[in-house]
């Protein structure tokens, strides 16, 4: 009697590897741009948080709070030589400028996120109502806007790859803020108002 065979053929296993390396190289550019829109995502992410949590703290200590866009020679640790910038992701909630003092001024802070990944391939764009660059914006009591030449938008976009998907995130005069995509049509709910395309 004979015994049946167990395993593979050598023609059978380069048949499923030719399969998988088909697959692979089909799903890589997926890949790629997937990871390059999670990047964009998760820095428009970060300064939406920053600029709700000035709003929230505003509303919560009934006095105003600003939200600061900060640049850093450190994209991973905040320092004094930070500066008020309209094109870095670094932020600072805070209820004085922190223009020179990110590291040693911390009586006044709330929160405070260096650039990180931002600066690797990204670009970060605030703008005012104008379209003027802007660095700034701060909530009274209530939640509003307060002041001239507030943030009314930041761009968050690829470098690298333009192809790749952008996010804006606006600020309304009423302290609304919203992630929009501005790619997408004007009856789209997530499409950007028209101040901030």
């Amino acid at each position: 009697m004979r015994q049946p065979q167990r395993g593979f053929t050598i023609l059978e296993v380069m048949i499923v590897i030719t399969i998988a390396a088909f697959i692979m190289a089909s799903a890589m550019p997926s890949v790629g741009a997937w990871m390059r829109n999670t990047r964009i995502r998760t820095a428009a992410e970060s300064i939406s948080i920053g600029l709700q949590q000035a709003r929230n703290e505003a509303v919560r200590r009934n006095q105003p709070v600003g939200f600061y866009l900060v640049s850093e020679t450190d994209t991973t640790a905040m320092s004094d030589a930070c500066a008020l910038s309209a094109s870095s992701g670094g932020w600072v909630v805070s209820l004085a400028s922190p223009a020179g003092k990110c590291a040693t001024n911390r009586d006044t802070f709330i929160a405070a996120r260096p650039a990180g990944n931002v600066s690797g391939g990204l670009s970060v764009t605030s703008v005012d109502s104008a379209a003027s660059a802007a660095t700034s914006i701060s909530f009274n009591g209530y939640g509003q806007v307060t002041g001239a030449n507030a943030i009314a938008c930041v761009r968050v976009r690829n470098t690298a790859d333009t192809t790749a998907r952008g996010l804006n995130i606006s600020v309304n005069a009423g302290g609304q803020v919203r992630m929009c995509d501005p790619a997408v049509g004007s009856s789209d709910p997530r499409a950007c108002p028209a101040e901030c395309t």
